[in-house]
C-alpha cells in the first residue's frame, strides 16, 4: 500500500476531552500527526478539526471509522493533497536593527509575498501565509540573519469539490 499525505476533516460538537480521544486513536496505531488545527466551521456551534497525516488509504479509512464512533463527532472525511486547497501561516520575529542595516531583508520579504505586521524598537514581525514549502523557503532565507522567534500554524484547508457539508450537517443535527 502506498503512503500518502491525507487531510482529515472532523466535524463535531465542541466537547471537553474529544481532542484527547481523537489523538489517542492515532497514538494507539503509532501514527504521527503532522499538523492539527481546530476552529469553528460554517455551521454554528460545530467545530472542525483538520488533521494531517502520512499513512496508507487503508489506515485512513480505519481511522475515520474510529473517529466517527466518538459520540460528539458528526462526520469525518479524508482527502488527498490534490483534492484540497490548503495553507499555513507563520510568524517570524526579527531584530528591528536588521530591517535597516540589512537591506536584503526587505527584498526577501517582498520576494516571498510576506508582510510586516508590527515594528517596535527591539523587533519586527513578519507574517507569511502559503504552502509549507514557501514558509520553509522564507525561513531558510531569514535564518542567516537570526530569527528571534518562529511559529507556524497547522494546515487549514477546503476541498476543491463541493461537499455540501452545511446541508449534510444540518440534516444530521436535526
Amino acid at each position: 500500500m502506498k503512503i500518502e499525505k491525507y487531510t482529515i476533516s472532523v466535524y463535531s460538537e465542541n466537547n471537553l476531552g474529544l481532542l484527547n480521544r481523537i489523538a489517542t486513536i492515532f497514538l494507539k496505531r503509532h501514527i504521527n500527526i503532522e499538523s492539527l488545527t481546530v476552529s469553528g466551521s460554517e455551521i454554528e456551534n460545530v467545530s472542525r478539526f483538520i488533521i494531517v497525516v502520512e499513512i496508507t488509504e487503508d489506515q485512513v479509512k480505519k481511522i475515520i471509522g474510529q473517529i466517527e464512533k466518538q459520540v460528539e463527532v458528526i462526520k469525518a472525511y479524508y482527502h488527498t493533497n490534490d483534492e484540497c486547497i490548503f495553507l499555513q501561516s507563520a510568524l517570524f520575529k526579527i531584530k528591528s536593527s536588521l530591517l535597516f542595516e540589512e537591506r536584503q531583508i526587505q527584498n526577501i520579504i517582498k520576494k516571498s509575498n510576506a508582510q510586516i505586521v508590527t515594528v517596535s524598537p527591539e523587533f519586527f514581525v513578519i507574517e507569511k501565509s502559503g504552502r509549507r514549502e514557501e514558509i520553509d523557503a522564507l525561513y531558510d532565507d531569514l535564518a542567516s540573519f537570526g530569527i528571534m522567534q518562529f511559529v507556524r500554524s497547522g494546515r487549514i484547508s477546503v476541498t476543491k469539490e463541493e461537499m455540501k457539508i452545511s446541508e449534510l450537517l444540518r440534516k444530521q443535527l436535526n
